[in-house]
């Protein structure tokens, strides 16, 4: 059974373009809290389809703007279609719907380049079961799956993967991304996850445990899935990229010191190499996107990075690395506003598109520029 096709009525709310010779970088606002019958919008993921339509997935916040299983809350995912490049875009859809005080959360999309599939994994919290309070041994938190093979109008119904990706018995939750999934050069897909097991205090509070990443992937088209080892520091939020030699790059979020993690697998995520220090920047789900690559004939490689420069989250800005990840250099600022949780992703035209919480999560908005943005001439 298929979902419906997403109506094609749109509307947008355009917040400014910035014209500098032939520099551009636009901004269109696509979600915007309180519209829409939901409270807040949050965890914004973009993906590029087959055909060049542009896929904006959230979590669809509809009492407050509190985490999955806090406060009452109860979350959608929810999603957006852009068919000219993010200048406009579709009425939402609400993709997954899983019941009342339910979570659903924490989406990534790969692209199946040879099937031309577009896989969306996601998590879903049972009533009142936040990341915190989710509980081993239980189906309190569990893990998703569906594709597309019409560019996003259209989706399977959902399996549920949960025992691939999560210890039932030994963990609490598992989590995807959010975003950053790949297909790597040898076809494999692969997520990154991050599981977590909460502690209790003197007093018998929870507290939070301790978050570690990994990575599930899949040699078949996704008809089954596997699970790496975990990293070996405390990581959570996490995106991939692969390198020019096949080495995977895991990017991600840690709380306890000021920079990010960065963790390399040889193996296409089945282990990991002890963490390095990454970019300075507040604790964040950033995005992390291959741009060029010589090998298919560009003519350098470059991985780009987005996040909030801070003081706190604010300052969106773009980094770039020509060295594999080993530096990012050559800041952009893209916004000086208010900015959390951002995505990227390549347009069919080479031109780059950002997904990012805006305002204090009062808007998820597009930002789009070209290369000459990051390199002027």
């Amino acid at each position: 059974m298929k979902l419906p096709s997403i109506a094609i009525t749109l509307l947008v709310w355009a917040i400014s373009v910035l014209a500098l010779d032939d520099l551009s970088l636009t901004h269109v606002d696509v979600f915007q809290s309180g519209q829409e019958g939901y409270h807040t919008y949050r965890i914004p993921i973009i993906e590029t389809a087959p055909d060049g339509t542009l896929l904006v997935f959230v979590e669809a916040r509809k009492y407050n703007a509190h985490d999955p299983g806090m406060e009452g809350n109860d979350i959608d995912l929810a999603l957006k279609r852009s068919t000219d490049g993010g200048r406009t875009w579709s009425r939402m859809t609400v993709l997954d719907d899983p019941g009342e005080r339910w979570s659903s959360c924490n989406a990534a999309t790969v692209v199946d380049r040879e099937k031309g599939r577009i896989w969306l994994l996601h998590g879903r919290n049972k009533p009142d079961r936040s990341s915190l309070t989710v509980r081993p041994g239980t189906d309190d938190a569990q893990a998703w799956a569906r594709y597309s093979e019409d560019n996003g109008l259209t989706w399977s119904e959902p399996v549920d993967i949960t025992r691939a990706v999560r210890d039932v018995n030994q963990w609490g939750g598992a989590y995807f991304g959010p975003g950053g999934a790949i297909q790597d050069s040898r076809g494999r897909l692969i997520f990154p996850v991050a599981k977590i097991t909460a502690r209790k205090d003197s007093q018998g509070n929870l507290t939070p445990g301790t978050w570690t990443a990994f990575a599930l992937y899949s040699d078949d088209h996704g008809k089954t899935w596997k699970r790496g080892q975990l990293a070996k520091r405390s990581t959570s939020e996490s995106q991939l990229v692969e390198l020019t030699d096949g080495t995977l790059l895991m990017d991600s979020r840690q709380d306890r010191e000021p920079n990010r993690w960065l963790t390399a697998s040889r193996d296409g995520g089945r282990t990991w190499l002890p963490a390095r220090d990454g970019q300075i920047v507040p604790p964040i789900a950033a995005g992390i996107e291959r741009y060029s690559l010589k090998a298919a004939g560009d003519d350098r490689n470059r991985i780009l990075w987005t996040g909030p420069k801070g003081p706190g989250r604010k300052t969106l800005v773009l980094r770039a690395s020509y060295d594999e990840g080993k530096t990012f250099t050559g800041e952009k600022v893209i916004s000086n506003d208010r900015a959390a949780y951002s995505d990227l992703t390549i347009l069919k035209d080479k031109s780059v598109g950002v997904i990012w919480e805006r305002g204090g999560y009062a808007f998820v908005t597009f930002s789009r520029f070209n290369l000459d943005f990051l390199e002027p001439k």
